[in-house]
């Protein structure tokens, strides 16, 4: 899909590690005690519904992920790995995402990450992320006063910076966004209030975000 002239692929970030789901928050609550990519919401795994919500916003799709079960959910999408087994967070998947759009035979302008665990990103984030953007420029989300850093659109020429930035041992999302041209989006709340970049860290978020799918419906 082409948005304002660019062309857009996305990558779907899926690729923590099945053990950080375990055991308790640090507030007490029960972590989902497994791989989130695999979760079921409304009847279907997290990872279909952050498909469904990216996949008509781009021209590709992706999925960054290290866990097998979550490979299998999503036929005909390239799944990457990270290129060791370090996983040094979220950006580990976005290089894995760059590195994939530029080896496409028409490799787009720019890349859309997403993170799993966020169903009810907006149906328009692709849209509005261009819009601020302009070319060589990162644009990041954000709502309620917080930055959203894995909800971004990453030009295809930051790969090579971003991999000597791993290199060097760095892992901070936003560290890497403050050394290039960026702008922040601001995306207003939802239907009923809702944050549209709530995310899925425990069994309580899990059943609150099955509550807010049965009030959407």
């Amino acid at each position: 899909m082409r948005h304002d002239g660019f062309t857009v692929a996305g990558v779907i970030l899926a690729g923590g590690r099945s053990s950080r789901m375990a055991g308790e928050d640090k507030a007490g609550q029960d972590k989902v005690g497994q791989d989130k990519a695999v979760a079921m919401l409304a009847g279907a795994p997290l990872l279909v519904h952050a498909a469904r919500r990216l996949r008509p916003q781009v021209a590709r799709m992706a999925l960054s992920t290290n866990g097998a079960a979550a490979r299998n959910i999503l036929p005909g999408v390239d799944a990457l790995a990270d290129a060791d087994d370090s996983r040094p967070g979220p950006l580990a998947g976005i290089l894995a995402g760059l590195r994939w759009a530029q080896a496409l035979p028409s490799p787009p302008d720019a890349l859309v990450s997403v993170a799993v665990d966020t169903p009810f990103f907006p149906g328009d984030l692709v849209e509005r992320l261009v819009t601020a953007a302009g070319r060589g420029t990162i644009a990041v989300a954000a709502s309620a006063g917080a930055r959203h850093p894995t909800f971004a659109l990453w030009p295809l020429g930051l790969a090579d910076d971003l991999a000597a930035w791993l290199a060097h041992g760095e892992r901070r999302v936003g560290g890497f966004i403050a050394r290039h041209p960026h702008v922040e989006v601001g995306f207003p709340a939802a239907a009923r209030g809702l944050d549209p970049f709530f995310n899925i860290n425990t069994r309580s978020d899990l059943a609150e975000a099955e509550r807010t799918m049965r009030s959407l419906a």
